[in-house]
């Protein structure tokens, strides 16, 4: 199987490239890249605590599912695509925004993307791939900032960037 690669972009969002998505890690080149955060009816957000076996961020918890665009797909082509086999479910997806952050991390690579940040909604359990997440949960949105301040270290660099951004949206549209 040859390795994913990951769509190499500039600060507009457009393509100059493709590099192996491990080669970009190491060398902090920036990538297209989405997030997806699914809330249910009572408007609590999915989370999803990353498998043991990940080359960064094992075990954290971050939102429900996060990966990298193939060359063709669109950002919501993507984000079907990759919630199906992080989670084993697909719903209707919605893009919110978009954000560029670096964040590099202790085994010496870092993560330097332009993500697009997506909604959806889905009221039912996961079915989680073991390989993609070791676990999942259910939190309320208030619940998620308090966690955040006192126990930082259990997420992932980006959601904690990712999700300051994420409760503004739902301050303002009172999901």
């Amino acid at each position: 199987m040859t390795e994913e690669k990951v769509i190499l972009v500039n600060e507009k969002d457009e393509q100059i490239g493709l590099m192996p998505k491990l080669e970009a890690h190491e060398k902090a080149v920036l990538h297209r890249a989405f997030s997806i955060f699914i809330l249910n009816e009572n408007n609590q957000v999915m989370l999803q605590q990353r498998a043991a076996n990940k080359y960064h961020s094992p075990l954290l918890w971050t939102n429900t599912c996060c990966s990298h665009q193939r060359e063709g797909e669109t950002n919501l082509q993507a984000g079907n695509r990759r919630l199906q086999e992080e989670m084993g479910f697909s719903t209707e997806l919605k893009e919110l925004f978009h954000f560029i952050y670096k964040a590099p991390f202790d085994n010496g690579l870092t993560e330097h993307e332009l993500d697009h940040v997506m909604i959806g909604y889905y009221n039912e359990a996961p079915k989680i791939n073991k390989d993609e997440a070791e676990s999942w949960k259910w939190m309320d949105i208030d619940g998620i900032k308090i966690d955040l301040k006192e126990n930082p270290e259990n997420y992932t660099a980006w959601f904690k960037i990712i999700f300051e951004e994420f409760y503004h949206f739902l301050e303002k549209a009172k999901v």
